[in-house]
């Protein structure tokens, strides 16, 4: 059995965790970007590269970013499709921040030849 390394534990034990918005009262829009998601195709288990996009306008709640990052480095040995991980990342976001507008887009590096987008907007 292989020891885990440190980033290897951080990123299996995560739990994404929200903050008090410090401005509840404003509409304001918070832009993330994450350049280096990694996922495998669960056809072929070949990696597929992206970069995950979050703009939200935050209700209560922001996120934390660490444990955003943590998150999302989660998915680097998960088999799922480019349109189920945009979706499950939106979908977690949602439930967790209740955020007022939310849009997680998914721009995945062509692979043979294909790109793909996937936008998912409330």
């Amino acid at each position: 059995m292989k020891n885990k390394k440190y980033g290897e534990k951080k990123i299996s034990a995560v739990k994404l965790e929200k903050w008090p918005n410090p401005n509840p009262y404003r509409d304001y829009t918070i832009e993330i970007n994450f350049s280096e998601f990694t996922c495998l195709c669960p056809r072929s288990g070949y990696p597929d590269f992206a970069t995950i996009k979050i703009n939200y306008i935050p209700d209560k709640h922001i996120i934390e970013l660490k444990s955003l990052k943590l998150y999302l480095n989660n998915f680097r040995d998960r088999n799922i499709s480019h349109e189920s991980a945009t979706n499950q990342i939106f979908d977690d976001l949602k439930k967790l921040l209740k955020p007022r507008h939310l849009e997680v887009t998914g721009d995945f590096n062509p692979r043979g030849n294909v790109k793909t987008v996937i936008s998912v907007t409330f």
